[in-house]
């Protein structure tokens, strides 16, 4: 007779099967996500973009406004088995934005993606960090309960969640000045 699995007894994370890259790429603005404290509490905006690199590796730039500031920082994901056909990557970020640059490496596993590649739920095995993405920058209440729920089902306490605010018209990259004290970034993506 099986016991019964405790809640403290996690299952495994189910992770997107033959995720592809290419319908991956693109803009991703963060609809909520675990707070990270070293993160600055009013990041309004906060998006991601991911680029397809020639070697197969993707370019990533993350950026949000604080205070009218443009905060930003670039790394870059691979997968963390080539041989694998799970969503599983490694980001390499490069931090602070500026000298002196010290890699960060963090794990970024897709727990789910939509089959028109809108909305996704990222992830990471010690469950301490949580992503809800979108191709645009609201979605509907009804859409944002179920990827919730999807967290749920890979045993996350969604009770951490935080929404991001987004404005409705996304401020350009470079319609900002750059936020040059970056160090907030340093543990903030896949917290180390």
């Amino acid at each position: 007779r099986r016991r019964k699995m405790t809640t403290t007894e996690k299952k495994e994370m189910e992770v997107v099967k033959g995720l592809d890259l290419e319908r991956y790429m693109g803009r991703w603005y963060e609809i909520a996500s675990f707070p990270s404290r070293f993160q600055p509490r009013n990041g309004v905006d906060t998006r991601a973009t991911y680029t397809l690199n020639p070697d197969g590796t993707v370019h990533v730039l993350n950026e949000t406004w604080n205070g009218g500031k443009r905060g930003f920082i670039q790394g870059s994901a691979y997968k963390t088995d080539p041989k694998s056909d799970e969503a599983k990557f490694k980001v390499k970020f490069y931090v602070p934005p500026f000298l002196p640059i010290i890699p960060v490496t963090g794990d970024y596993w897709v727990l789910y993606i939509d089959p028109d590649y809108q909305h996704a739920v990222i992830g990471q095995p010690s469950r301490s960090y949580l992503w809800i993405l979108s191709r645009t920058a609201h979605v509907e209440e009804e859409t944002y309960k179920q990827l919730v729920e999807k967290a749920v089902g890979e045993g996350y306490d969604v009770s951490k969640l935080h929404k991001t605010p987004q404005s409705d018209a996304p401020p350009e990259s470079d319609a900002a000045p750059d936020d040059t004290k970056g160090v907030w970034w340093l543990k903030s993506i896949f917290g180390k």
